[in-house]
């Protein structure tokens, strides 16, 4: 199991000696993670892998000082440890018994950046595009459910941070896959898509958070309330889709939407012995974006 760092030396011309009560037939092992710039990583993620099974022993993540002990029985392992924005490191140890291995100092290295969408107007690709949604279903199981008619766009601005995306879904598209549910979500007692047809994104900034994570920062309206959010946004690339004029990007983004902010009050209609879907809902947004060198139309507003 893993453990903390029991003794440690701040030399780091010789690796610091450690004190691990070993237990019968076990060996102990170590790692001294730092950052790019030689500081150290707390809470880097360390994930120990059985060579010879390719199960997984051990994991865990660096203490404060970018330390991370463990002991396992004799063997080879596979040693991965990852860090938001760097790359990965990758080690392999060899475990006897009775032994505990002086720790081994990684040093992590910035990621490579993926290039970023040329600047211009990307619209959404329905048929590659999915707005999905999982809610708690009360005293139930998980509901999953989707949108399947929607409009986007982005608007890559030469500095990403200054880029713009905006959405509008029809609120009656909504489908959990059973009928009777969906009749009810679209009904006065949830989304009143007769009265409110949209739900609309319209984001105010990106903020990079390092490597290809993005919190994209927005307003949603839904139900006649617009709401703050951000969207925790992972940017998956771009590549040629193939054919001429087809340049795709990607990414997913996820959120936590309260259903109370929009005014729609399950507690109400819980005591009305309506079986409800729960408070929180889960968004998640999976889309890939078409740019087109010819002129084209504005994204929803």
């Amino acid at each position: 199991m893993a453990l903390g760092l029991l003794r440690r030396r701040r030399s780091h011309d010789a690796g610091p000696s450690i004190s691990v009560p070993l237990p019968p037939g076990a060996g102990a092992f170590g790692f001294e993670v730092v950052d790019p710039m030689e500081q150290p990583m707390g809470g880097a993620e360390v994930t120990v892998t059985a060579l010879d099974s390719h199960r997984v022993a051990t994991r865990g993540t660096t203490d404060p000082h970018g330390y991370f002990i463990a002991t396992l029985p004799p063997g080879s392992y596979s040693v991965m440890i990852a860090a938001e924005g760097l790359s990965p490191a990758r080690e392999t140890l060899d475990i006897a018994a009775g032994v505990a291995l002086p720790p081994v100092r990684v040093a992590l290295q910035p990621a490579r950046q993926m290039e970023l969408p040329t600047a211009g107007t990307w619209l959404f690709d329905p048929p590659h595009t999915a707005i999905r949604f999982i809610a708690k279903h009360v005293g139930m199981a998980h509901v999953h459910g989707r949108f399947t008619r929607f409009q986007g766009g982005i608007r890559i601005a030469p500095n990403m941070a200054d880029s713009s995306v905006s959405v509008r879904i029809d609120a009656s598209s909504v489908t959990t896959g059973n009928n009777t549910r969906d009749n009810h979500l679209r009904s006065a007692d949830f989304l009143d898509v007769e009265r409110y047809p949209y739900i609309d994104f319209t984001s105010t900034r990106f903020a990079h958070r390092g490597g290809s994570k993005w919190t994209l920062h927005g307003t949603l309206t839904m139900h006649g309330t617009s709401r703050s959010v951000g969207l925790d946004t992972t940017y998956l690339g771009m590549v040629n889709g193939g054919y001429e004029q087809e340049l795709r990007c990607a990414a997913l983004a996820k959120a936590e939407l309260h259903r109370e902010d929009f005014t729609l009050n399950w507690r109400s209609m819980l005591a009305r012995g309506i079986a409800v879907v729960g408070p929180t809902v889960q968004l998640e947004l999976d889309v890939q974006a078409m740019y087109r060198t010819h002129d084209t139309p504005t994204p929803p507003q």
